[in-house]
């Protein structure tokens, strides 16, 4: 008994070195990064007008935050890529609920899945525009739509690849369909849904700085057109920086969430 518990801690202490030797070399290789562009700019091996440098990022970010006019757009961005998150992400699942409970509605629906995932959802844009109004909500589809037909299609591909004696098993003991989904086919899928957040986060933000390149006049997105418009490429690249933070830590908060989701499942 001792030997396991000896050898379990043993287990855990190398699993959290490997995690530390992980974590060091990731920031060691974005220090690297920083360090490279600042004095690649300042000694002109890249173009400092297209490319900027670190420290002028830093200096803008710091003016911009000083005078609060920064927030305003991380605020509206942020709003939008978690409303288009969440809504692209328990619609992709609905839908998919529904594609596996009616038989003949999925093999009506397959087609058109199948030519919406492929078409590219920016060709909708003015469309969605138009029917919507250049406001919240057009930027929110957005970030909907880019999300809520991949989800869809890989979670109903996950709900056809359960093993079919679970349901078996239950209609022996007079289970209904619905019985079967609820008791066997969800909970068994669960790890693909909660993979799928981590996808959704990338998708819903593609999303939603698509549709404030359409139409905005506040947010992340508006300010690297408006950066662009003006040749401003330090504001292009800071709200990019921005951008790459914010998504890093919304990745975080779901791997946070993911881990809390299996242990709380299984």
């Amino acid at each position: 008994m001792k030997n396991d518990e000896q050898l379990f801690e043993n287990y855990l202490k190398k699993s959290k070195r490997e995690n530390n030797i992980v974590t060091m070399w990731q920031f060691i290789i974005l220090f690297a990064f920083f360090v490279l562009w600042e004095f690649s700019s300042r000694l002109y091996w890249i173009d400092p007008l297209l490319f900027s440098s670190p420290s002028r990022i830093f200096e803008l970010l710091f003016e911009r935050f000083s005078n609060g006019s920064m927030f305003t757009h991380l605020s509206v961005t942020l709003f939008e890529t978690i409303l288009g998150f969440i809504i692209g992400t328990i619609g992709g699942v609905i839908l998919a609920t529904l594609l596996w409970s009616f038989t003949r509605f999925s093999k009506i629906m397959d087609p058109y899945l199948v030519v919406l995932n492929a078409m590219p959802k920016v060709a909708l844009g003015p469309i969605i525009i138009v029917a919507l109004g250049p406001g919240y909500s057009a930027i929110i589809t957005m970030g909907f739509l880019v999300s809520v037909v991949i989800t869809t299609l890989t979670v109903y591909s996950a709900f056809n690849e359960v093993d079919p004696n679970y349901s078996k098993v239950l209609k022996s003991f007079g289970a209904t369909r619905w019985q079967c989904f609820k008791e066997a086919v969800f909970p068994a899928t669960m790890p693909t849904m909660i993979s799928m957040l981590k996808v959704n986060v990338g998708l819903s933000w593609v999303g939603v700085i698509v549709g404030e390149y359409l139409v905005s006049k506040q947010g992340l997105g508006y300010l690297i057109i408006y950066g662009f418009q003006v040749f401003d490429f330090t504001l292009v690249m800071s709200s990019l920086v921005i951008i790459a933070i914010l998504a890093a830590i919304m990745y975080k908060v779901v791997e946070k969430l993911e881990g809390w989701l299996i242990k709380h499942t299984t």
